[in-house]
């Protein structure tokens, strides 16, 4: 989607307000001896109060609110009778949608106690995905964001999962431009426009190159095996910087 109205914009930060403060609710909530389950129907209810419809439920029948991973399961890990644990790390990815507008935000969580590995995990994590939106601006090379993201990860000895990418967002969960490389490429050329509404969203891992499916058909593994971790926006590209519009309020 591309703002071309102050309407679009104001209807995108509601929604992006509503995300971002049950991501926030959630995470309070979190503690060792709950079930995913019991997680996501705090999600839920958050949403439902707020006049909000679950974006993985309404738009691809996903069995969930939410999706929450842990641990090994790196991203659309579906609510259930796992337990989370002391020392786990846990995703929390909400995507939501409200008169007619779509927003989609996302971290991973520490459940103490916490290991100093982990810690600079989850920290440099969150910095790359600042990297990504401060490549955000109109006329800029999408293929910015990754490779932005890619020196990063690099320069730290991180690797980044390659088959998960951001994408545009707003009159629906997924749209144009698609597959927004959060790694580092020289095919796209494609340009970043003024009023351009998309997620950043790199995975952060240490040895994970690709994302791969389970058995459930949804939940989504690294391969090699190895801890990653993820924070989503979704911001519109201005003439000066990208505005975040999941920021809780």
């Amino acid at each position: 989607m591309t703002i071309t109205h102050q309407d679009e914009l104001d209807g995108l930060k509601a929604i992006g307000r509503i995300v971002a403060n049950t991501l926030k609710g959630m995470g309070r909530a979190l503690e060792p001896g709950m079930t995913t389950a019991e997680l996501d129907e705090i999600g839920r209810e958050m949403l439902e109060t707020a006049g909000a419809r679950s974006a993985p439920q309404s738009v691809y029948d996903f069995p969930g609110a939410t999706c929450i991973s842990v641990n090994e399961e790196i991203a659309h890990g579906v609510p259930g009778s796992r337990v989370i644990s002391a020392g786990d790390l846990v995703n929390i990815d909400v995507s939501a949608s409200k008169d007619g507008f779509f927003s989609d935000t996302g971290a991973t969580f520490r459940v103490p106690p916490l290991r100093p590995a982990q810690e600079r995990l989850c920290r440099d994590g969150k910095r790359a995905t600042q990297i990504g939106i401060a490549q955000v601006g109109s006329g800029k090379p999408l293929a910015g964001i990754g490779n932005a993201v890619g020196r990063f990860a690099a320069q730290h000895g991180y690797t980044l999962i390659r088959n998960l990418a951001s994408h545009g967002i707003g009159r629906s969960l997924h749209e144009y431009p698609e597959e927004i490389a959060t790694w580092p490429t020289r095919q796209d050329k494609r340009r970043i426009e003024k009023g351009m509404v998309l997620t950043v969203e790199p995975f952060l891992s240490r040895g994970g190159l690709w994302a791969s499916e389970g058995a459930d058909g949804w939940t989504l593994y690294s391969e090699p095996r190895a801890p990653a971790v993820q924070y989503e926006h979704t911001v519109v590209a201005t003439d000066k910087r990208a505005i975040i519009l999941t920021l809780p309020g």
